[in-house]
């Protein structure tokens, strides 16, 4: 009897034991399974978005190999007009991309069509009074103690980039309008052969019309007119876009208050933060050796604000897997992916990072064929893969919240009512902290570039780590007024 009873329980061990195999192998089945559909949705993402600077990075490298001061003028100009232009134009298209959503959500197309146009004419409007500020760039480096000669050729680019100012703000109109339908493939597809188009027109005008870095500049514009008319051919000719393609009328003026009260508050987020890494190429340009330090520091700036695209590619997969798995009424299903996310961003940092600092001693030669630039490209190329997983580790944090937000099943709107305190979180750790103490390593302590890289990696830190405690407390609130 005792020995029947053994055997009963085990085989009853056995049974359970194949049933926890098998629940492990489907949770790992459908791990797998949402590691490609996160991926599905962050790969175009991250093309399309990779596009827009590498239309900028590809002129750079060109520009690079005519010398530091085509090299150092021409980032300077860049910097310049991101801070005044393009990062302006972007965060108020950020506006679009929720009401947008709202709209197509609701299955109101022609509202979204309509809003498309607004936000057309508005982002068209703010170029007028920008590409004026633009037109005098050279004599207000000059008057901000800029190199003379520096200026005078950074003021000669940026005039060339006042017609991609207004191809800019066209695209960033399109682009929401797209996404909002998970029409994906016509911008991957338009973001691709815009990067073919730009790399042969940028080497013609550059190395081959004698325009120099004023051809880099034209051929920007030009890129960026491309790809912003290959996506109004697509709308207007597309049956995918039928529904949501309306004619211009005079109820795209009914939406401007609407469109600034959101355009606004996310402007001024976006912006306070690009503002501050802009701000590091023009206190370079006060540098003992300016051309140089200028040079190293466009460089590392532009690998890690193309690099960055990954992160912020998994990040917008998530907000669209989550959201669409909480109007499904999956909860689990929204973790998961969640947690898909995590692993990707440590994943992509891990990868990056190593894969970087392996390359440190050729990846300079990218941008530049001058042995000092090279070299001291190399020694910043620690920092540079330290800021790398900073960003995926901000990256990892928001996803860690949403997922305990999931758990309290309180949803994942992670930008709602939190554009004000995103504004102030940012003020403070990049212009209380991180603008101050790279000045300070810069310049009293004389580390040069090396000290402002620094310095600003501070400010980064601090305001993930502020970010996360706010997070924490909001979280602690909800749980006591539950409790309550």
């Amino acid at each position: 009897m005792d020995k029947r009873l053994l055997e009963e329980h085990q085989r009853e061990g056995h049974h359970h034991e194949e049933e926890e195999e098998e629940g492990e192998g489907d949770l790992m089945m459908s791990f797998i399974g949402e590691l490609k559909r996160v991926g599905a949705i962050a790969g175009p993402l991250v093309a399309v978005t990779c596009s827009l600077y590498f239309l900028q990075i590809m002129s750079l490298m060109m520009v690079g190999h005519l010398g530091e001061l085509y090299l150092s003028s021409s980032a300077i100009a860049i910097s310049f007009c991101a801070v005044t232009g393009f990062s302006l134009i972007y965060g108020m298209s950020t506006a679009l991309e929720t009401l947008s959503g709202q709209a197509y959500g609701a299955e109101q197309y022609q509202r979204l069509g309509t809003q498309t146009y607004t936000a057309l004419f508005c982002l068209i409007l703010a170029c007028f009074p920008v590409s004026l500020i633009w037109v005098y760039m050279g004599k207000i480096l000059t008057f901000l103690g800029q190199d003379p000669l520096i200026s005078q050729e950074s003021g000669r680019f940026t005039i060339g980039l006042v017609p991609a100012l207004f191809g800019y703000a066209v695209l960033q109109s399109l682009i929401p309008f797209f996404q909002a339908q998970s029409l994906t493939f016509p911008l991957l597809i338009s973001a691709c052969c815009t990067l073919v188009f730009h790399l042969i027109l940028c080497w013609v005008l550059v190395f081959k019309s004698g325009l120099a870095n004023l051809g880099a500049a034209l051929a920007i514009s030009v890129s960026y007119w491309f790809n912003a008319f290959s996506l109004v051919l697509y709308m207007y000719f597309s049956p995918t876009c039928e529904k949501t393609r309306v004619r211009v009328s005079m109820d795209i003026f009914g939406g401007i208050g609407q469109f600034f009260r959101l355009a606004i508050p996310s402007a001024s987020m976006i912006c306070l933060e690009w503002w501050c890494f802009e701000f590091l190429t023009i206190l370079s340009g006060l540098l003992p050796n300016p051309e140089l330090e200028t040079s190293v520091l466009s460089v590392c700036l532009s690998t890690i604000t193309t690099l960055y695209t990954l992160p912020d590619g998994l990040g917008a997969a998530a907000s669209t897997r989550v959201s669409n798995e909480l109007g499904a009424g999956n909860p689990q299903a929204a973790s998961l992916a969640v947690k898909a996310v995590m692993f990707l961003a440590v994943s992509e940092s891990i990868i990056v990072s190593a894969a970087l600092f392996a390359s440190r001693h050729v990846f300079g030669y990218v941008f530049s064929n001058d042995k000092e630039v090279v070299d001291y490209v190399t020694t910043m190329a620690p920092l540079v893969c330290l800021s790398i997983i900073l960003d995926s580790l901000q990256c990892v944090l928001s996803g860690y919240f949403i997922w305990l937000s999931l758990w309290n099943l309180s949803g994942i709107s992670r930008g709602c009512g939190w554009q004000d305190l995103g504004a102030y979180v940012n003020l403070g750790a990049y212009y209380l902290c991180g603008i101050p103490v790279a000045a300070m390593l810069g310049f009293w302590l004389q580390l040069g570039g090396q000290g402002l890289w620094i310095g600003i990696q501070a400010g980064a830190f601090l305001q993930t780590v502020t970010k996360a405690r706010e997070r924490i407390f909001e979280r602690r609130h909800r749980l006591e007024s539950v409790v309550e």
